[in-house]
């Protein structure tokens, strides 16, 4: 019994030790800042293969992908991120502003009344939105 609970605490400290290696996400937002898009979205990649529920993994990554002006697949990692997510102000505001180059009204609308439930530190950008429906019409 005594040895299954040493291996059981050496098992615990081994993967504690072995998550805090593999969570890449400081150091992919720490090239993200530096504007590094390449190096970071190879370890955010790599964070999300190790931490597959780290919804700021697929933000950054849609923000990457957006940089880049791969459409498809920013909207691929923003639609993760609010999966994992789903009252993520910024991704839910990226998904808004897809839709409004669309030109798909009905689907900006119905975002901004979700947006507009779970705002709060993003909040003003709805009055953004809504001019930028205007000058569509």
């Amino acid at each position: 019994m005594k040895k299954f609970f040493t291996f059981i605490i050496f098992f615990g400290l081994c993967s504690s030790t072995f998550a805090q290696k593999n969570n890449f996400f400081d150091e992919a937002k720490m090239l993200f800042d530096e504007e590094k898009y390449e190096e970071s979205k190879f370890l955010f990649q790599r964070n999300i293969v190790y931490n597959p529920k780290n919804a700021q993994s697929y933000l950054y990554l849609a923000k990457i992908f957006d940089l880049e002006e791969n459409k498809t697949e920013q909207e691929k990692y923003i639609n993760s991120t609010l999966l994992l997510e789903p009252k993520n102000e910024e991704a839910m505001y990226l998904l808004i502003d897809i839709e409004l180059k669309r030109s798909n009204f009905s689907k900006v609308e119905e975002l901004k009344k979700n947006f507009k439930k779970i705002c709060l530190s993003m909040c003003e950008k709805l009055a953004l939105i809504n001019s930028r429906l205007k000058e569509l019409e």
